[in-house]
């Protein structure tokens, strides 16, 4: 590991000398100068970890120095040297953004204890920056994939979502992304150095799911041989995502509504309160609403985690973007290698997709499993996604069943219809545009008017 560095700036050369020899025999690496301008220059070419400066000196100030270092590297921590320590300078220069001071004449001992706190806060907070960076790299908006426009619209609700810290509710089938969405949002928000607690709501039986979430007390009922903290209180600081909340059990809903009301929460079997600062993001796939209607949702909690809400798409409605899926889960499974065959990206454009993303990478998954060339061909896809149905055939085909026919018969029926499927929807997604919908289908006009001449297509 490369030793810390450090710029020391000083008007007297018998200063630099003294530092520079009790920061040296740490093992800080130390470069100096008696001339502010050209401490300036230093901070920009050598960029250090740590600017030791004098308050006063000639041309320019220690206060100048201390604003353009923090202009060139705002995460710099600036130590004052001064023989004039006042209240007045002290505050100035923490006010300016210094992290400490050191009155003239100082003992080694504060020297390096003050250089080592400072050195310490600015590995930490390169360390948060990091992770931030990480958070962001891995849970970015840029890796939820899709360019439909019902996606860029709630993609757009979410950015603006995540800067706030108003909870939010997450609605969406099964398979849509609803926890990517949610770390998402953590990831992007003022928070995302705190943790992110994802609670099952539906995989923990009711018995277990008070103590989970809202902790317990050593003795508070049988097997409880030691104090626990609960979910809620471990993302303190952070993000709670609360998955599943429509299978939330009533018994628990006003505890949980009490706890987000009054920002504390209470162990099992204990009395002291004990605050807490948690967003809370959640997500269902049910609809709160009906649950509402039938007394299975509490109304005054449903408005409490619903202050933002964001419904996800599914994947039959996001025109494109199946695509683009089934291409990327192909590049993550095959290392970037092979492609699929058009009437097998047929079969997986004319889907419904019930599962939605989630069907779709298992799909691809078992494809790249099963496949035997580069290519992923009709016969690696499951059989449900081969009689995909051509809603806007004028004529459809005849209801013959594949025992009737012969193996070419059924897979020139089966082609016939992907075709048509794919077709109508590549038609439908570009508005009737046939020059688009070659263009996007990688062959000519004339080849579309074929395909509907063919099928008899509206």
């Amino acid at each position: 590991m490369a030793a810390d560095r450090i710029l020391i700036v000083d008007d007297e050369p018998e200063m630099i000398e003294n530092c520079r020899r009790v920061l040296a025999s740490t093992g800080y690496q130390c470069f100096s100068t008696t001339d502010s301008r050209e401490a300036l220059r230093m901070l920009e070419r050598d960029r250090p970890d740590l600017l030791l400066t004098d308050l006063r000196m000639p041309e320019m100030d220690g206060m100048e120095i201390l604003r353009q270092a923090r202009e060139t590297d705002p995460h710099l921590p600036v130590i004052m040297l001064t023989g004039h320590a006042t209240v007045e300078t002290a505050v100035a220069a923490v006010k300016a953004g210094a992290f400490d001071y050191l009155s003239k004449p100082f003992s080694i001992d504060q020297l390096q204890l003050t250089v080592a706190r400072a050195l310490t806060k600015r590995r930490l907070e390169q360390e948060n920056l990091n992770l931030r960076e990480q958070l962001q790299g891995t849970y970015g908006f840029e890796n939820i994939l899709g360019r439909s426009l019902v996606l860029q619209q709630v993609l757009e609700l979410v950015r603006k979502a995540a800067r706030s810290d108003a909870n939010v509710l997450i609605l969406g089938e099964s398979g849509t992304g609803k926890e990517l969405i949610a770390r998402a949002i953590h990831a992007n928000s003022p928070r995302c150095s705190g943790p992110f607690v994802p609670v099952d709501c539906a995989s923990l039986p009711e018995t277990l799911l008070e103590s989970e979430l809202f902790g317990h007390e050593k003795g508070a009922f049988t097997g409880a041989a030691t104090t626990k903290r609960g979910l809620i209180e471990t993302a303190h600081g952070g993000t709670l995502f609360l998955d599943e909340l429509g299978e939330f059990p009533m018994s628990l809903q006003a505890k949980l509504l009490r706890t987000l009301q009054e920002r504390q929460i209470r162990h099992v079997g204990g009395t002291r309160q004990i605050d807490l600062d948690v967003r809370v993001v959640s997500a269902t796939n049910r609809d709160l609403r009906l649950q509402l209607a039938n007394g299975q949702f509490r109304e005054d909690l449903y408005y409490r985690v619903n202050v933002i809400d964001v419904a996800v798409p599914p994947l039959r409605e996001r025109s494109g973007d199946v695509e683009l899926l089934a291409t990327t889960f192909l590049r993550k499974f095959r290392g970037g290698r092979g492609g699929f065959e058009p009437e097998a990206m047929m079969a997986l454009v004319s889907y419904q997709w019930p599962g939605n993303v989630r069907e779709l990478q298992n799909v691809v998954e078992r494809a790249c499993a099963l496949a035997e060339g580069e290519r992923i061909t009709l016969a690696e896809l499951p059989s449900r996604l081969w009689s995909s149905p051509a809603p806007t055939l004028a004529h459809p085909p005849e209801t013959e069943t594949s025992t009737g026919l012969t193996l070419k018969e059924a897979k020139g029926r089966w082609i016939g219809q992907l075709e048509a499927a794919y077709v109508s929807e590549l038609l439908k997604r570009e508005s009737g545009n046939v020059s688009e919908a070659a263009r996007k289908a990688g062959v000519d006009r004339k080849t579309i008017h074929r395909l509907l001449n063919k099928h008899g297509l509206r």
